[in-house]
């Protein structure tokens, strides 16, 4: 195996494993420490409920987006015939355009889960479920679409992958694109903070960091 592979392996690891859990730790650690902590309730049930079933939805939604994204640009380029299935989709005929239009699902989920972030950050009124649903809306396109990058840095052979190829990506390039995105994934993650802790109903839920680490997982 070459560096750049072993790089973005090693970065993966770090990304994906060491640090979620380094942070994880962290809070569990905090969250002793803090005497105040123990008495805060972690959230109803009623939100948590609500937020498990819109996650549900929006994970479908933004696998059927990505899919639809696939289709749509091959089902307007002549010589292709794609059909869209409810979890895939295939296409028959032959164009060279059709390895570029295999990059454009994971292009249009990340759109859709920046642009829900975008909304979600914004200075508004909106209801609790509006907010969950733009929330996992936007956790879904993000980080249903970046990893995908990651993936096709490395492998030839996958949607994104296929995208690079036709895009006369070389080592460099894709090692440089898969870096890319395993850098945007924590800085968008932190985008995350204050609309989630947002959500609670009461200070107490997040008035310490124990608490919020509570309240948050």
């Amino acid at each position: 195996m070459t560096a750049g592979p072993t790089l973005i392996l090693a970065i993966s690891a770090l990304t994906i494993v060491a640090a979620p859990l380094a942070l994880g730790m962290a809070g569990a650690v905090s969250a002793r420490r803090a005497h105040g902590d123990h008495a805060a309730i972690a959230g109803s049930w009623r939100l948590m409920a609500a937020s498990t079933l819109l996650y549900v939805l929006a994970f479908n939604l933004t696998f059927f987006i990505q899919e639809l994204f696939l289709v749509l640009p091959k089902a307007l380029t002549p010589g292709l015939r794609p059909t869209l299935y409810h979890n895939n989709h295939s296409w028959e005929g032959t164009n060279p355009l059709a390895g570029l239009f295999q990059g454009t699902g994971a292009l249009a989920t990340l759109a859709v889960g920046l642009s829900c972030l975008w909304l979600l950050r914004r200075p508004r009124e909106r209801s609790d479920g509006t907010r969950l649903f733009l929330h996992w809306m936007a956790y879904c396109g993000c980080f249903m679409a970046l990893p995908q990058v990651v993936i096709g840095s490395l492998s030839p052979g996958s949607d994104v992958g296929m995208a690079m190829s036709y895009l006369h990506f070389g080592e460099t390039a894709r090692i440089g694109a898969g870096l890319l995105a395993l850098g945007l994934m924590p800085v968008i993650a932190l985008q995350f903070r204050r609309p989630a802790l947002a959500l609670a109903h009461g200070r107490g839920h997040i008035e310490g960091p124990g608490a919020r680490t509570h309240f948050a997982f």
